[in-house]
Formats: C-alpha cells, structure tokens, sequence
C-alpha cells in the first residue's frame, strides 16, 4: 500500500527546520504544554557518535511534530531501561520510542506498556519477542552483505579479512555478522573471514584486530560493524605501519558501519575505504512521526513508502520500516553490484551536523 495519504497529514509539520538542541546524556527534558501529546524517548547510550547524534536530532524533530518530549538515557543497561519505562509511564506519556540493546531481554517491558495501552517504537533493534506499533530501522542484513560485496571486489574475490563483530545478543549484531558471512562464502569462497566478537567495545576490537595481524600479516581487509571501532582500529594500523594511501600496496581496505562524520572524513583522507550510512536523523524523525500516528489512531501495512523505504512484515503483529542506508565510497562507484554515494555528498546526515 502506498502511504502518501497517511504521510502527508503531517508534511506540513515536518516541512521547517529547526535548530539542533543538545540533550544530556542522563536528564529528562521535556518540551510538553497541555494541548501537546506527551511521549518519551530512551536513549540507548551517549558514549558514541552515532548516539549522540541520534540524541541531537530527537529535540527537532519532537518540536516539528507538535509532541510533548520526555528523555532517559538507559546506557545499554536493560534493567536501567526497564526502570525508565517505568517513569514514563508515572509521567502520563501517551507513547515511547526505545532502542533496547539486548533486544530478548525488553520482551517484559514492553508487555507492561501494551498492557498500559502505551504504544512503543522500537529504533535501530528489533525485539526478539513482544509487541511494537513500528520498528524503525535499515536492513541490517544489508549492511554486512554491501561491506562483503565491497571489501572481495577490492580483494579480487582471494585473501584474508578481519570482521570486527558488534554485540550477538542484539538484532544488529546477528545480522550483520551472518549476513556478511553468508555473502563471503556465497560469492567469495577464497577469502578467509577472522571473526572477532567484541560485544561493541571499541578496545576489545582493537586488540583482537592487533592480535590477527600479528598472527597474520597478510590481512587486507577490516569490516568494522559500527564506528565504535573506528580510533582503535586506525591506531593499530598507524602502528604496524599500514595506514597509508590506498593507491600503496600495504593499505589494508576498512569498511565501517554509521555514516558518522568522522568516518566520511576518513574516507576523504583515504585512511579508510567505505562506510555504511545509517540514518541517524532519520531514526529520530520517523520513530517520532509513528509514535504520533499510533497516538492519532493510524494503521499501517506492508509495502513501498514514500520516504525511499519499505514497511515489512517482520512476524505477525510486528512491522518494520527499512529505512535506505547506502554504501559510502570515495568515488561513489559500484562494487559487486551495490552502488555508492560519494563521501562528500550532502545527502548524508553526517555532512550535515553544522
């Protein structure tokens, strides 16, 4: 079904840009009035870009849909996030928007708002149990396969890799590592995958990369899941003396997972090679944008958006709006099939923090 009626109730609310306001990392802020519908929001963490970007963005967007806004910050601890739902539920939010990193433990949380009649948007995970008005979130799946497709064209389809692996007890994690996987023994058999769990831990990863080079000096790709390993990453090479050009024969190809602004900015400088954009901004926007529609009564199905997405139906009972996250390259070429953006385009969030 084509959502253009339903999207267009509220274009004129999203039409004016407003200024970005920082939101701390652990206050409850609100922006309600009594003729604004009040909802709450949990950030996940505030110690990466990404987040904090996320957490920036959320402010605006709350301002242009005309809701009310109460903020938590669960720091990636499921019981913090259990304990802030209950907050808002004792401040008389009419909805909730989450991001739970530990997507099967949220599973009692959200049968407690379901039975408060509180609608809750899920951003960036998808619980393994439980109902959601809408998960808000890109093809995960598709992130691992464009980093495969990337990283065994560069390769000539021959040699080693290292896949720096997010948290496996999130949604995110199992995706992008078995999608990745599942792509580099589909189409390229004869590069050797070193995978490294790191549960997101941005030191982890730099020492288990450290360790695989020394093992294995010959290594020549890194696919990083989320910039959280970005620095230590980029240290490790300085250090073994591999970052350089990618023109010299020693570079050692990365692809990272964000589209934050130091990662396009890296791609520029040529210390790494691509990134995936995910869409910080447009998180914010459209968890937002179905908290109001579920506040307003408004039903969904699967099928294309007019917000270049595509609503699936996950489970029965459970939608989810993949929203586009394209491939960052330095010369927005295509790889194995899947097409880039430049890294300069002003298209991508990360361009335009200010």
């Amino acid at each position: 079904m084509r959502l253009r009626t339903v999207l267009c109730s509220t274009a004129s609310a999203l039409s004016a840009l407003a200024l970005l306001s920082a939101c701390g990392s652990g206050a409850s802020t609100s922006a309600s009035s009594s003729d604004k519908p009040l909802v709450g929001v949990d950030y996940p963490r505030s110690d990466t870009d990404f987040w904090n970007s996320y957490i920036k963005y959320t402010p605006e967007y709350a301002k242009e849909l005309g809701l009310g806004l109460k903020t938590t910050n669960s720091q990636n601890d499921v019981a913090k996030l259990t304990a802030n739902a209950q907050t808002f539920i004792s401040q008389g939010v009419k909805g909730v928007a989450m991001a739970p990193q530990d997507t099967a433990a949220i599973a009692p949380t959200l049968s407690q708002l379901e039975a408060k009649k509180i609608p809750v948007v899920t951003v960036d995970t998808r619980p393994d149990s439980g109902k959601v008005f809408m998960v808000v979130r890109a093809d995960n799946r598709a992130y691992g396969e464009k980093a495969c497709q990337y990283l065994g064209t560069k390769l000539g389809g021959k040699g080693k890799v290292v896949m720096l692996e997010g948290g496996l007890d999130s949604i995110n994690g199992r995706d992008r590592t078995e999608a990745f996987n599942d792509c580099m023994k589909k189409n390229y058999p004869d590069i050797k995958v070193f995978g490294e769990a790191t549960n997101w831990d941005g030191a982890v990863a730099a020492q288990k990369l450290q360790t695989d080079l020394t093992a294995n000096p010959d290594i020549k790709g890194v696919y990083m899941e989320s910039s959280f390993a970005l620095s230590g990453t980029l240290q490790v090479l300085k250090q073994k003396g591999l970052l350089v050009d990618p023109k010299d024969k020693k570079h050692v190809f990365i692809v990272s997972n964000d589209g934050i602004p130091e990662e396009l900015k890296s791609i520029a400088a040529g210390k790494i090679d691509a990134t995936v954009s995910q869409p910080a901004d447009l998180y914010a926007k459209y968890a937002l944008y179905y908290l109001k529609a579920a506040i307003d009564g408004k039903t969904f199905k699967p099928g294309k958006t007019d917000h270049d997405s595509t609503i699936i139906q996950v489970r029965e009972g459970l939608l989810e709006d993949q929203l586009s996250a394209p491939l960052v390259t330095a010369d927005g070429g295509t790889y194995g099939g899947v097409p880039s953006v430049k890294s300069d385009d002003k298209s991508l969030w990360g361009n335009n923090l200010g």
